[in-house]
């Protein structure tokens, strides 16, 4: 298990650091609404089978807790991503604020059941997971409440698969990407080779 000593101050550039992210993701949010609304006639035969593609949602919150390492840092992530979305005019209007606040706050459990002390691989996985959790129990009682269970169960196991493989997966590579181009330097992550 990878570890780190706790501190739970921010600093500026944890600040400037997550909220550059967070915008970054806010603008792909924009573009991955039309990419997710474009291919829905292939998932005609199991609609609910489109939240594989979920992931990029949840990316930011499990992104940014993995940089910053400080308790909310994800849900910060996933909220200012879904604000940003929503000032660009994203379809779902003011509810993207409520999804990412959902979505980050799913995160940033799976961080805090670490203890804020372990940044691998396995709590990646874990905070992508229950940020696809939040964003599919959301979902369901928002959008998919008259559906059906065989709907809900097939929507939740996407949308948690998505939230492992891409925000989970995608984050720590992401991290491992940045880590060897030196960026990640004034953060634990940059300086402790051991965590890649």
């Amino acid at each position: 298990m990878t570890t780190s000593t706790r501190d739970d101050g921010w600093r500026i550039v944890d600040i400037v650091v997550a909220a550059v992210i967070a915008v970054a993701f806010g603008v792909v949010f924009i573009a991955w609404n039309t990419v997710y609304a474009a291919t829905e006639p292939l998932f005609a035969a199991l609609p609910p089978a489109q939240a594989v593609m979920y992931g990029i949602w949840l990316l930011p919150a499990v992104l940014v807790g993995l940089i910053v390492r400080r308790p909310g840092a994800a849900f910060f992530g996933g909220f200012v991503a879904a604000a940003v979305s929503v000032m660009l005019g994203s379809p779902y209007g003011g509810d993207a604020l409520i999804s990412g606040a959902i979505q980050g706050g799913g995160a940033e459990l799976g961080f805090a059941l670490a203890l804020y002390r372990s940044w691998s691989l396995p709590t990646a996985l874990v905070a992508g997971a229950l940020s696809g959790v939040a964003a599919a129990v959301h979902d369901i009682a928002l959008y998919y409440a008259e559906t059906g269970v065989d709907f809900w169960v097939v929507y939740l196991v996407a949308t948690v698969l998505s939230g492992i493989v891409v925000a989970g997966v995608g984050a720590w590579l992401l991290v491992r990407a940045l880590v060897g181009t030196g960026v990640l330097a004034p953060f634990a992550v940059g300086r402790d080779q051991r965590e890649i």
